[in-house]
């Protein structure tokens, strides 16, 4: 009885023990985390300029203007657009090329690697500025490709649509190359026995990569899935503050961009706020999808 009692003291002092230890960790945490948001929602409650002392206490009404303004649809729409494109670009296009590096191409491989990657060392203000040249419809090399074969390029920071795809490409280029590194360390992790049985069955690469690679890749994969959706809110913003300001008539702006045009052009701080609270809960469902639906079909190597 004493030994189980000697033992029951012991564990409540390491359990003491482990809570100091956490301790620190938990008030970072709750500092730079929680309070934030609990700031943020509290914000999104109110009217205020960030100028004046007083604050206008208006309930739900910031979000009921943020879901009923035609501009805040259109920019949503934008928004959904940008994560299409950099998914196909940033998640699709390097995962089937890193297959190829992988288990199809015999030399060279390092090389390839140094040139997709060399990209990503760029700075993003340094890439808008790069595609601002290289898509000029006068002076830049496309504008001069176009003339040559008799047409001419469109101004692109003016055109709706396109203005999303350039902006599209200076994050692609911004985050394929690290993307592309990612899910190559992943495909290194496949045992080179399973593709060797394959060809030997005489199995096509196009099965070799749908039944095998990507199955045993799927952590990774699931991983670079949510940083490029992340990339289409996120690294869409600098190219957009250098090159448009969400022009034409907020064609090319996102969620991100559109909260920073509340709090720091408009000085409409409640806004902004509710628009970060909305952005948060929009994580929120899809994080809850990830793990409900694709996660069941994730293989986590023991």
């Amino acid at each position: 009885m004493s030994n189980q009692k000697g033992l029951t003291m012991c564990e409540k002092q390491e359990r003491k023990l482990a809570f100091l230890f956490i301790l620190p960790a938990f008030a970072v945490f709750l500092l730079f985390m929680f309070y934030p948001l609990a700031y943020t929602l509290y914000l999104s409650l109110f009217k205020w300029n960030m100028v004046s002392p007083n604050m206008k206490f208006v309930a739900a009404d910031n979000y009921i203007r943020l879901l009923t303004d035609p501009v805040s649809l259109k920019i949503a729409e934008n928004t959904l657009l940008y994560i299409v494109i950099l998914v196909l670009l940033n998640f699709l296009v390097p995962y089937v090329l890193a297959f190829i590096n992988t288990f199809q191409m015999r030399r060279g491989k390092h090389v390839y690697k140094a040139l997709l990657f060399s990209s990503s060392l760029i700075a993003l203000v340094v890439g808008a500025i790069l595609f601002q040249w290289i898509f000029n419809p006068v002076s830049g090399p496309v504008g001069g490709l176009a003339e040559a074969a008799g047409f001419s390029l469109p101004a692109w920071s003016k055109t709706p649509g396109l203005v999303i795809l350039v902006i599209s490409l200076v994050a692609v280029y911004k985050a394929f190359g690290y993307n592309f590194l990612i899910l190559l360390s992943g495909m290194n992790g496949v045992p080179e026995e399973l593709i060797e049985a394959a060809r030997l069955e005489k199995t096509p690469s196009r099965k070799i990569f749908t039944q095998i690679v990507v199955p045993l890749t799927s952590s990774t994969a699931v991983y670079i899935l949510i940083m490029t959706i992340v990339q289409g809110l996120q690294y869409v913003f600098t190219p957009i503050k250098v090159l448009t300001q969400g022009g034409p008539n907020d064609a090319s702006s996102n969620i991100i961009y559109q909260g920073y045009e509340y709090a720091f052009s408009f000085y409409e701080t409640g806004m902004s706020a509710a628009l970060a609270i909305v952005t948060m809960l929009i994580f929120l469902v899809l994080l809850y999808l990830e793990f409900k639906y694709v996660e069941k079909g994730v293989y986590y190597e023991n």
